[in-house]
């Protein structure tokens, strides 16, 4: 009873703070079944969208095709070090203005998820967490240490008080319904080392939240140990329809339902099959779920030095419903689009309605909710090797293996998470048609300026240690120089030895490069051993540590080291004899000479050779440059950097991220195989769905329209650190190519070409054998099928078929009907 009369004091609370707010403001309060906005209780249908990993250009439509396709909340998180890169200088610019992002949900008329975290994990540099964070005295991250919490008190209060300065929360007005503080933290630092100080920080996290007054519920999602009271915890996961919150006065929430996963350098893609993610959302809303969110609905692209890992991809494509450059995932987009429509359709019985879980034997399970004269069902069949027969009200009905079937009134199927009925679109990549196709690009080249940094003269300071590297460039620089010399008597030969937590190391002596090497993913300390030699005199040693994107995730990570922390370094003689440079005098100097020049953005007076048309390759440390024209149209632009080595892209002085061409995705068992039926695993566990095995972990490059000049020419610079050949590389435009739908007598079947034509049908089959979309083969042809589909779809961006039973009159037997068509 206590319960009911705080919710009702909240209620009250809540409707005076919005008469006080003005017209249109939007009183959020909740309870057991779900969130309840101006007295109501709603469905939330979500869909992460990060604006850092897009352009404000993007947003628009990405924010109005997660509308038109179901969703009516937009989440984010909010990226701490991409505002506050250096302490107390802030950004809120370009693809960093998040109010102009707000703004922009707003305009369409939809809700918003506000994920301050300021700690988000989020597969991005340093969990979002500054590295600048490390100079404060005392400090210790997301433990309960006043260091810590006043940085973390002053960034959530500036993001809070910039969103109400827009009048961006829900009492305002504003589209921000529930914020999030602190993420996923439960399972990685409640540790028994710390536990007690990771309760206090816990508990002063939501205290410190609820301070800031913003007038909507705060949630802490993975935390279901040591939950606060006055937080909302939630799931975050594949699944989560066995999971329930710990009290029974909060609804059942699913911050991340992950669409697909992300991506290393070393590793193929995961693709989430669309018939395991809609059995997913559709289970979770059978067992009392109100708040869905797809993590991602868009996963965008790691531009710049975002990317955190260590080693994970500039593409963040995550297999999301929109791809990385904003294009509809088909059937995966227009799968859901049915399921949410059903979903909200039913909003009403399934927050009010009594309901009754039924178990029909072993892994199968009818829930009828009940409310006035109505009734709505759902019948799953858990089973991923055998479909069954359900017989509800003497109708039976056949479930798939692995599928959750919705019945709006408890008779008719509407949906079932099995049956894909939307198109399957298949994206091609295709030569930028502006540029002549028997024409390469011309390039021009220069060297990365190396001389500077041969010598451990003009360091920025000198130690007689060897230092952290996060901590030493406060990760201003992928780079560090470590620096030192020695007199040596005579010519000797060596081995350098240097042990490093790496991500990769160059060394050179006496201005030669004798060794390059970087760590396989996962294990990041590794040995460099190079043959040397030394001349009589001085000897210089200058030893390049590089890092590929920052930890972003598990207990303490801001405490594994980078670089060449502690060595040792050592040169060895054939006789065993050491030589330990560890302690030496060490002069150091962060990033390269071409980042202080900012060669990226092709300054007037830059010397760039072009050795009438013959440039250099496979030599490391060179910068080339080229121009092109923008691609007509509007389809996706990309860069293919097929032939590089690794390195950094700019187009028009615009960062397109890390490249690494040439690091090969491992050929794993689940590349070989995909069945949707069974639960869906990732990383290490993956053993379905993958592709991309053998094969380039990343050979396209977005570049968003906005970075592009039209009429004129662009300039795209590449900086290759390891060597590599951009003879091959191309401007390249994607979009659909083939596409293709399967359907029942008495379906109805849309194909679209997303904004271009239907140029053929190429198959109009029954029973189709074997490939898949763009290359099917075998069935029963159906001239009927083909001549309905060629005349309502040839020429048109989009047509409907109805299949009709005449087209089974050619000797097919009715079944299922797979067309083709060419874009």
């Amino acid at each position: 009873m206590a319960a009911a009369n705080g919710m009702h004091a909240c209620m009250a609370l809540l409707v005076l703070l919005a008469a006080a707010a003005g017209v249109g403001s939007t009183t959020v309060a909740y309870d057991d079944r779900s969130l309840i906005l101006d007295g109501e209780r709603r469905i939330i249908v979500s869909g992460s969208i990060h604006y850092p990993r897009s352009t404000p250009e993007m947003w628009p439509d990405l924010i109005k095709k997660a509308k038109e396709g179901g969703l009516n909340t937009i989440e984010t998180y909010v990226f701490w070090n991409g505002h506050e890169p250096r302490r107390r200088q802030y950004t809120f610019e370009g693809n960093y203005d998040v109010v102009r992002f707000f703004k922009e949900i707003q305009n369409a008329g939809m809700y918003a998820i506000l994920r301050i975290g300021p700690y988000i994990c989020g597969e991005w540099n340093y969990g979002g967490l500054p590295a600048w964070l490390r100079d404060i005295a005392g400090l210790k991250f997301r433990l309960h240490n006043e260091p810590f919490e006043n940085e973390m008190e002053a960034f959530t209060t500036l993001i809070v008080n910039k969103m109400k300065d827009a009048n961006m929360f829900a009492e305002q007005g504003g589209p921000i319904i529930l914020a999030q503080i602190e993420n996923e933290y439960g399972y990685t630092m409640l540790q028994p080392n710390n536990i007690q100080s990771a309760h206090e920080y816990i508990h002063w996290c939501t205290d410190m939240a609820n301070k800031q007054n913003v007038g909507i519920p705060w949630i802490m999602c993975q935390q279901d140990n040591d939950v606060p009271q006055n937080v909302i915890n939630t799931c975050n996961g594949f699944y989560c329809h066995d999971w329930f919150p710990n009290r029974t006065s909060i609804p059942k929430m699913w911050t991340e339902n992950w669409t697909g996963w992300y991506r290393d350098w070393d590793q193929p893609e995961f693709r989430r099959p669309t018939e395991d993610i809609a059995f997913a959302v559709a289970m979770f809303f059978q067992k009392r779920g109100s708040l869905q969110n797809y993590y991602m609905y868009h996963g965008g692209t790691n531009f710049g030095r975002s990317a955190g890992g260590p080693y994970i991809t500039t593409s963040y494509d995550y297999d999301a419903p929109l791809d990385e450059y904003g294009n509809l995932r088909q059937p995966k987009y227009g799968h859901l689009k049915e399921l949410h429509s059903v979903l909200m359709s039913m909003e009403k019985i399934l927050l009010h309605g009594e309901y009754t879980d039924t178990n029909y034997g072993d892994n199968v399970t009818v829930t009828k909710y009940s409310l006035d004269s109505t009734s709505a069902c759902f019948i799953n069949n858990r089973f991923d090797d055998r479909d069954v027969n359900v017989t509800l009200d003497r109708t039976t009905y056949t479930l798939p293996a692995w599928s959750v079937s919705i019945l709006p009134d408890c008779k008719t199927v509407a949906f079932n998470s099995a049956k894909v009925k939307t198109q399957t679109s298949v994206m091609v990549n295709k030569a930028n048609m502006v540029e002549q196709q028997t024409e390469r690009l011309k390039w021009s080249w220069m060297p990365e300026n190396l001389r500077p940094f041969m010598t451990d003269e003009k360091g920025n300071f000198r130690k007689n240690e060897l230092l952290e590297q996060i901590a030493t460039t406060t990760d201003q620089s992928d780079y560090l120089w470590y620096r030192t010399s020695l007199e040596h008597k005579g010519e000797g030969s060596y081995i350098l030895y240097v042990n490093t937590t790496g991500h990769e190391l160059y060394a050179f002596v006496n201005g030669k490069l004798v060794g390059q090497q970087y760590s396989p993913n996962g294990n990041f300390t590794f040995q460099l051993k190079s043959p040397v030699k030394l001349h009589d005199g001085k000897n210089y040693i200058s030893l390049l540590s590089g890092t590929v994107g920052l930890r972003n995730y598990g207990g303490s990570f801001e405490m594994i080291p980078a670089g060449i922390v502690g060595g040792p370094v050592k040169l060895i003689d054939s006789n065993g004899s050491e030589i330990d440079l560890s302690n030496s005098s060490w002069s150091y100097k962060a990033g390269l000479a071409g980042e202080y020049r900012q060669i990226h953005l092709d300054k007037p007076g830059y010397k760039w050779h072009n050795n009438n048309g013959t440039i250099p390759i496979k030599r490391p440390f060179t910068w080339y440059k080229t121009t092109f024209q923008a691609p007509v149209g509007e389809d996706s632009v990309v860069v293919d950097l097929q032939g590089l080595n690794k390195g950094i892209a700019w187009v028009n002085g615009n960062n397109l991220g890390r490249y690494w061409p040439s690091y090969t995705a491992a050929d794993m068992p689940g590349c070989h195989h995909c069945d949707y039926r069974g639960v869906f695993k990732a990383e290490v566990d993956a053993q379905k769905c993958l592709t991309g095995c053998g094969e380039p972990s990343q050979r396209l490059y977005h570049v968003p329209r906005s970075f592009l000049r039209s009429g004129e020419p662009n300039t795209l610079v590449l900086f290759e650190e390891a060597g590599g050949d951009p003879s091959e590389v191309g401007v390249r435009t994607v979009a659909e190519g083939s596409v293709c739908a399967s359907a029942e007598v008495g379906d109805a079947v849309t194909l679209s070409c997303g904004g271009r034509t239907v140029s053929s049908v190429d198959v109009a089959s029954f029973g189709v054998a074997r490939g898949r979309c763009g290359s099917y083969e075998g069935g029963c042809e159906s001239a009927a099928a083909y001549e309905a589909f060629a005349a309502a779809c040839v020429g048109r961006e989009s047509c409907t078929v109805q299949v009709a039973d005449a087209f089974t009159g050619a000797g097919c037997v009715s079944g299922v009907l797979t067309v083709q068509a060419t874009c």
